[in-house]
């Protein structure tokens, strides 16, 4: 499995709710994703599967992406993606989605970098990443919903994509 690993767009500090999970993308955000989304086809990228947490702010993340890519596929949510959620948790709820070859997941930080580490070296805690708001990682997966034993084969900088989309 190739996996896309993508961190939500830049996100309202407050949400309209007053809650984390209501909080949205600001309209830089939403600009910014486009651009990074038109660098990802560019790219020649396509997904099988397009898994987002079901906050706001990455789930319109993961609608940018799905425009981008004419609605193909269309995002679902994977609790699993939640701020919180133990990385071998969301791990092994990739498992159920081996049967695909492209997986994207959307979510946030510090959990996606945790899960990137875990699928690289086995432990949660074995490499520092730090993903910024519409930065890309991606991963070749062996063995969906165990860890490590991936192999990185790249990571781009949310500049990069954009740079890219032009």
């Amino acid at each position: 499995m190739m996996l896309y690993v993508l961190r939500h767009g830049i996100a309202e500090e407050v949400g309209p709710e007053g809650t984390d999970g209501s909080r949205r993308l600001t309209p830089a955000g939403r600009r910014k994703l486009r651009a990074g989304a038109a660098g990802m086809r560019a790219l020649g990228l396509g997904f099988d599967a397009l898994l987002t947490s079901p906050l706001v702010r990455a789930a319109e993340t993961a609608g940018i992406v799905s425009e981008a890519f004419a609605h193909r596929p269309a995002p679902r949510e994977l609790a699993a993606l939640e701020p919180g959620v133990p990385p071998v948790d969301t791990v092994r709820a990739l498992r159920a989605f081996a049967r695909y070859r492209h997986v994207a997941i959307v979510g946030h930080e510090p959990g996606l970098s945790s899960v990137v580490a875990l699928l690289l070296t086995g432990v949660p805690n074995g490499l520092r990443l730090v993903l910024k708001k519409g930065g890309l990682v991606v991963l070749e997966v062996r063995d969906p919903g165990r860890g490590g034993g991936a192999t990185l084969r790249c990571v781009l900088t949310p500049r990069q994509l954009r740079r890219l989309g032009r």
